[in-house]
């Protein structure tokens, strides 16, 4: 079973968190591209210390974008070859007037 798959509680416990660590870096902040690569790197460790405290044999990959709201869109996409019965993904899109933010984490389970 994967870590995203395993019961609804832990996946809304993943978004949750996810959700949190980016609403506790970027909450009350304007766009300032100057932050950036602070507020990126603090919410990928924030996020990865939170996913290892779950305590899965998982190797985790977590990727965060942050992008000033000026009319632009923003697209993502990503493939993955993998065992869809062991690993997955999850994303949390946030915004404010000012950004969006999109984070992105992929479990793939360590077979011990």
């Amino acid at each position: 079973h994967t870590m995203f798959t395993t019961g609804l509680l832990l996946v809304l416990l993943v978004f949750s968190f996810l959700f949190q660590c980016i609403e506790g870096v970027l909450g009350k902040a304007d766009y300032n591209h100057d932050s950036v690569n602070k507020w990126t790197a603090a919410i990928v460790e924030q996020s990865l210390a939170n996913l290892v405290k779950l305590g899965k044999t998982y190797k985790y990959i977590v990727t965060c974008a942050v992008m000033q709201k000026y009319g632009a869109g923003l697209h993502s996409a990503s493939s993955c070859f993998w065992d869809t019965t062991t690993d997955g993904t999850c994303t949390v899109r946030w915004e404010n007037r000012t950004m969006n933010c999109m984070v992105s984490v992929f479990a793939v389970a360590i077979i011990l």
